[in-house]
């Protein structure tokens, strides 16, 4: 019974997906679901990105969160399309919640949706929202165990972002192990390394984004 329950849920939400996409490519918006742990860098990583192609490329961002509207504030001085969505509790973004943020955006202005998903390295990968890509958002505050440790994220996701790497010096993080672990669970995954406090590596990042539009 529970399993069934589970199977449920999950094609529910697959249905809801398919129906995002649909809309998304019918805009023609590219769609990042950008996922991490609290902490990892993903309000200051779409800042940084909106301030170096927000006049190139109309950005759009939906911001997920248990509660509060913290991020969505720093954000909105920078971009008006932005949709705040609070779980109440729940873990991660689905693509129902998604669905109705995006019908508060002035979708055919658009060119790209950045949806920040709640900070949470388990829930949020088991959840297609309809995006193009999945990113994930390491740092290296966080230590280097993460693909260890939370290895679905890691495999499911088409980019990982190493941030805070002007850390690295006063750190023990090891760069050669993660960057092997994460080889091992996702072998065509991309890796970039870049610090949002000091922008370095942020080029490698907006080619990154500029050449999937």
């Amino acid at each position: 019974m529970k399993i069934d329950i589970v199977e449920n849920v999950l094609q529910y939400n697959k249905d809801e997906a398919d129906k995002n996409r649909k809309i998304f490519k019918k805009n023609n918006i590219l769609v990042f679901n950008l996922l991490s742990s609290p902490g990892a860098g993903k309000t200051s990583l779409i800042i940084k990105t909106i301030e170096k192609i927000g006049k190139r490329k109309k950005i759009g961002v939906i911001e997920g969160d248990i509660s509060s509207t913290h991020d969505s504030k720093k954000i909105k001085k920078y971009i008006n399309d932005i949709v705040q969505i609070n779980t109440g509790g729940t873990c991660h973004l689905n693509a129902s919640m998604v669905a109705k943020a995006i019908g508060k955006l002035k979708l055919e202005e658009l060119d790209i949706i950045f949806i920040e998903n709640v900070g949470n390295l388990i829930c949020p990968v088991g959840f297609d929202l309809g995006e193009d890509f999945k990113i994930v958002i390491s740092s290296v505050t966080e230590g280097d165990d993460k693909p260890v440790k939370y290895p679905p994220i890691f495999i499911k996701s088409n980019l990982v972002v190493l941030n805070k790497i002007d850390m690295l010096a006063v750190s023990d993080f090891k760069s050669i192990f993660f960057y092997k672990k994460v080889k091992e669970l996702n072998r065509s995954a991309k890796i970039i390394k870049l610090s949002c406090m000091n922008g370095k590596g942020l080029n490698e990042w907006i080619d990154w984004i500029i050449d999937k539009c």
